[in-house]
């Protein structure tokens, strides 16, 4: 996905950091993301998150707050507040780019800022939230021990994740005073919440606050086994899946025109595990699948090889040219059920005078339906006439040009 690396004014003048991950064809929408207490714009989830959101064609502008990651000024002076007002600085940019957001993600205390900030957005119509807690006083439990001398000193230097944060008396005040219950109950968007029930940083009675303060249209899906900081790239990868599916719903998303030559649009593959194999697949606005390779074969085995892909091309289109014909003919087929699999064979054994290997598919038709026999030889001479079948025994073109 194109990303455009930007700054912007933040709520004391200070500039913040930002991505803006681009679709890219049209923007369809844009989404505002806030990070985790302490975290960046670059943790895992919010890159995987964008990704998926820009490949549906939404714009997603996720940005460091005040003194964190490579945003100026200084994180001790910083609020709850403070970091509500800078999305809704965040969102005042966009806006000033015709790109005002329609959508707000926020995790963890991100997600805590996000309910607060959707007030003063209000062309926001969808709010996610990812292991959010319902008082933004929860995060206080990070540095507990320092607790006494931040009152006393008014400041106090804390370790966070193995980096050192000056955390001050106005912040820990600031939280303390920030209830969330009168903003859920005014979101006026709808919501998600995402949320892992063994969740050691924010536990899952957070989520159950938030979802029974929220007006409908409201949804809570689990994260299962997920840590805090959604730091596997399956969770991560099933979060992105749920969220674009959900916002779909809210969000009206008109997809861009397919480019010329390319009728069904285009198939974009994205590599999800620079370690392994694993590739995400995104076919217009509203289809996505997972490709990968057996752990055989140094893969995870998330999703189909390559191959499979090709085989369940082959299945899929036998499948729909037999059925178009039988409706055509008015013919009782009540179901047809297409096996496939895939060889390399020596071409001799394969009945090709070629020398070598070659790819040998082996297709194995069910129908089902009170077919005489003539009508069934008939639909099985239809099947060879499927165009995929027709592609794979003939010859392909395949150009191949580098993007720069």
């Amino acid at each position: 996905m194109p990303t455009e690396r930007i700054t912007f004014a933040g709520h004391d003048g200070s500039q913040l950091a930002a991505r803006l991950d681009l679709p890219d064809g049209p923007v369809l929408a844009t989404a505002l993301f806030a990070h985790c207490f302490t975290c960046s714009k670059d943790i895992p989830a919010a890159r995987r998150i964008s990704a998926r959101l820009a490949a549906m064609g939404i714009a997603v502008l996720r940005f460091d707050f005040t003194g964190l990651g490579h945003s100026k000024g200084e994180f001790a002076n910083t609020t709850f507040t403070s970091n509500v007002e800078d999305l809704i600085s965040a969102a005042q940019y966009l806006a000033g780019r015709n790109m005002a957001p329609a959508l707000l993600i926020g995790h963890s205390l991100g997600g805590a800022a996000v309910l607060r900030a959707r007030a003063g957005i209000p062309t926001v119509k969808a709010v996610v939230t990812l292991g959010a807690p319902a008082d933004p006083g929860h995060v206080s439990h990070h540095f507990e021990e320092a607790l006494p001398q931040i009152e006393q000193e008014g400041s106090a230097e804390v370790t966070l994740g193995g980096r050192p944060f000056r955390i001050g008396k106005a912040f820990v005040d600031d939280i303390a005073g920030s209830a969330l219950s009168a903003s859920i109950a005014d979101l006026k968007a709808a919501l998600l919440i995402l949320h892992a029930p063994r969740d050691e940083t924010v536990s899952i009675d957070n989520a159950s606050t938030i979802f029974l303060a929220a007006k409908h249209p409201k949804s809570f899906v689990t994260l299962d086994d997920a840590d805090h900081l959604i730091t596997r790239a399956s969770d991560a990868e099933y979060a992105a899946d749920v969220i674009s599916a959900w916002v779909s719903r809210y969000l009206k998303l008109c997809p861009p025109a397919p480019p010329p030559g390319a009728p069904e649009g285009v198939v974009r593959v994205t590599e999800a595990d620079p370690n392994g194999f694993m590739q995400d697949i995104q076919a217009g606005p509203h289809h996505h699948a997972v490709a990968d390779e057996p752990a055989s074969y140094g893969g995870t085995d998330k999703g189909m090889s390559p191959y499979g892909f090709v085989s369940s091309g082959l299945g899929a289109c036998t499948s729909m040219t037999i059925r178009m014909y039988a409706r055509r003919k008015k013919w009782p087929l009540t179901s047809v059920s297409v096996d496939v699999c895939h060889d390399k064979v020596h071409a001799q054994d394969a009945g090709l005078a070629n020398e070598g290997k070659v790819d040998q598919f082996r297709r194995k038709i069910r129908l089902s339906g009170p077919l005489d026999q003539e009508q069934k030889q008939r639909l099985l001479e239809i099947a060879d006439k499927c165009p995929v079948h027709r592609t794979l025994e003939g010859s392909a073109h395949i150009t191949t040009e580098l993007l720069t």
